[in-house]
């Protein structure tokens, strides 16, 4: 006989934003029950892995509350070099990377509730770190502890609050009554079968980055063997669940967030202490150039800010000869402190530009020699400066250089072999602003709500950095809130 466990409102998931909605939800009074598939020594999914969110903040004075325990030191060096980042710039960037096909809704509730949700996370004891010596744009504070430390904090948060957590759970299917009303989850133990019913769900269980044959499916056939930047739980569970449900697909299904990674990293990660999401992460590219086995540039490597460009670079290196390019650096990179994260990275050096092409495997060494040559010189005499944008470009070579452009021209030389690492998917489902998702038929479907990497309709071929966590904390935020709020009308309605 399947076991049963009755609530008031269920979280799928154990993410960032799983435990924004069970936290928002407990809040206000719900009784929460959170189905995490993952044993319970890799809980936090793909968040634990992460570093930041991305939110606006006018100076200083917002983000001090932020840091506490920074030494006054840091924190003059860090007002030296950060300004201001609006709503309006948030939005812009969101529009600007996703070509204006982020569903705009989704978007101003994003930007709009963004520091707020910041704000309410610190009164649950989030703190963050300054990051202000990393030239990318708006990402100015870390979480303190990383995303292993924000995950933490939230179980932490969670279990106080009397949320109650079942690991090894992994959810196979939505129930329904006769009206279409979702009232609870089943799943799988391993004790067997266990249906949890619940007066509201909340879906936050990742996109399906973890399937090989959905990763084929939806993004072709070169992504079935791609390596993940994440754990290897998110196999689109929830996505096939709401499918089923009669829930409407949205968003772009046919992308997803890929970036540079090491040649050699693991298939997968898994969330511990000791495991930092970015270890691998080869995010230096745009202060030197990437070639690919040719021997040949292929991307404009300094476009605009890395924290802008990053998550479509993995595509760009996957369509390349063998799906992998090597990020080409010299002396003055070395002197200028922009080659940062790859102190333990597969690498090579050489004090010529032909062994170092000969250690890197690429056959056509005069093509490779030539492509830094026409580079160095097409560089422009500009002032270089890594904390703007700061137009040292190039002029007459395809593809062209936008900003921080050193030609290659001083030994040694090193190079790094990168591949593709993928992060999430962008498709998803479509949700209303309150976070409720949509039937096909257009109408919200009852008891049923979406957060986190589940949410269609924001990100389109790219997304700016640290944008897509903070999606999950505001939309989890709302999520709980109102599933708490339908679950008591529920009970007082006998529904």
């Amino acid at each position: 006989m399947d076991g049963e466990v009755r609530t008031q409102v269920i979280v799928v998931g154990a993410g960032n934003a799983a435990l924004s909605a069970a936290v928002a939800a407990r809040e206000r009074g719900a009784d929460v029950v959170v189905l995490e598939k993952a044993p319970r020594q890799h809980r936090g999914g793909n968040s634990a892995l992460t570093v930041h969110m991305r939110f606006p903040y006018d100076g200083m004075d917002e983000l001090m509350p932020l840091l506490p325990g920074t030494p006054s030191t840091d924190l003059r060096r860090m007002a030296d070099r950060i300004g201001r980042y609006t709503r309006a710039d948030y939005y812009d960037d969101i529009m600007s990377v996703t070509e204006g096909l982020s569903d705009p809704e989704l978007a101003e509730v994003l930007v709009t509730q963004a520091a707020p949700a910041v704000r309410w996370m610190s009164s649950y004891g989030h703190t963050w770190i300054p990051t202000y010596a990393n030239p990318v744009s708006a990402n100015v504070v870390s979480f303190n502890g990383g995303g292993y430390g924000l995950q933490e904090q939230w179980f932490g948060t969670a279990e106080k609050l009397g949320v109650s957590a079942y690991y090894n759970t992994s959810a196979i299917g939505l129930l329904q009554d006769s009206q279409g009303r979702v009232t609870g989850v089943r799943t799988k133990t391993s004790q067997g079968y266990c249906n949890f019913r619940g007066r509201a769900i909340v879906l936050a269980c990742g996109s399906f980055e973890s399937n090989p044959e959905m990763r084929a499916r939806h993004l072709g056939p070169d992504w079935k063997a791609v390596k993940l930047r994440g754990v290897p739980y998110n196999t689109g569970d929830g996505l096939t669940m709401g499918l089923e449900s009669g829930a409407m697909p949205y968003g772009s299904w046919s992308s997803c967030h890929a970036s540079p990674q090491d040649l050699n990293r693991p298939p997968f990660d898994v969330p511990g202490l000791d495991i930092r999401g970015d270890f691998w992460s080869r995010y230096s590219y745009p202060f030197g150039i990437m070639v690919n086995l040719n021997g040949h540039r292929f991307i404009d490597e300094g476009e605009t800010w890395r924290g802008l460009t990053y998550a479509k670079i993995g595509r760009a290196v996957l369509a390349q000869p063998q799906g992998m390019a090597f990020q080409i650096f010299d002396r003055k990179h070395r002197q200028l402190e922009v080659i940062r994260g790859y102190e333990k990275a597969t690498g090579f050096k050489a004090n010529t530009l032909q062994n170092l092409a000969k250690q890197l495997g690429i056959p056509d060494i005069s093509a490779f020699t030539h492509t830094v040559h026409t580079f160095n010189a097409a560089v422009q005499p500009c002032e270089f400066n890594p904390f703007r944008l700061d137009g040292k470009s190039t002029i007459g070579i395809t593809p062209p250089r936008s900003n921080w452009a050193l030609p290659l021209d001083a030994p040694p030389f090193e190079g790094f072999p990168v591949v593709c690492g993928m992060t999430f998917t962008f498709g998803g489902l479509r949700v209303t602003p309150e976070a409720r998702v949509v039937h096909t038929m257009g109408y919200p479907i009852p008891g049923l709500y979406a957060a986190g990497e589940m949410v269609g309709g924001l990100w389109h071929g790219n997304y700016p950095s640290g944008a897509g966590m903070m999606a999950g904390t505001v939309f989890g935020r709302i999520s709980g809130v109102n599933a708490a709020e339908e679950a008591f009308q529920t009970h007082l309605s006998s529904l």
